[in-house]
């Protein structure tokens, strides 16, 4: 006797192939946007602010390399709560980087605006 299944989403009889998990497409996108709601809207949150954090340093460096004061930084919106890694040099100093784009923090609040070229 074989074991009836049923879908995760709906409750209703799956018929068809032996290896199906939902009823429809319908109960499948349903089901996977309910299992990931809850971190949805952080994540997005969270994604939100770096792509605004990597937006405004390479406008800020047009030309891969800047000089600019914290004050316009923040005036633009940066949050320095939020960086994607942190890069240490061999003499230990640290870069932040949202994405390719990065930081770093120097004397009398001015910072060191970088863009990484990966070699490919």
């Amino acid at each position: 006797m074989t074991e009836k299944r049923t879908c995760p989403d709906c409750g209703e009889p799956i018929k068809g192939r032996s290896d199906k998990k939902f009823c429809s497409d319908l109960c499948r996108n349903n089901y996977n946007n309910k299992l990931n709601s809850d971190t949805t809207n952080y994540v997005r949150n969270v994604n939100n602010i770096l792509r605004r954090n990597r937006r405004i340093i390479e406008e800020l460096a047009p030309d891969d390399k800047a000089k600019t004061h914290k004050s316009k930084l923040l005036e633009k919106g940066f949050d320095f709560g939020y960086y994607t890694n942190i890069y240490k040099t061999q003499k230990g100093v640290l870069y932040y980087f949202c994405y390719e784009y990065g930081y770093l923090p120097l004397e009398n609040d001015f910072y060191f605006l970088v863009k990484r070229n990966e070699k490919k």
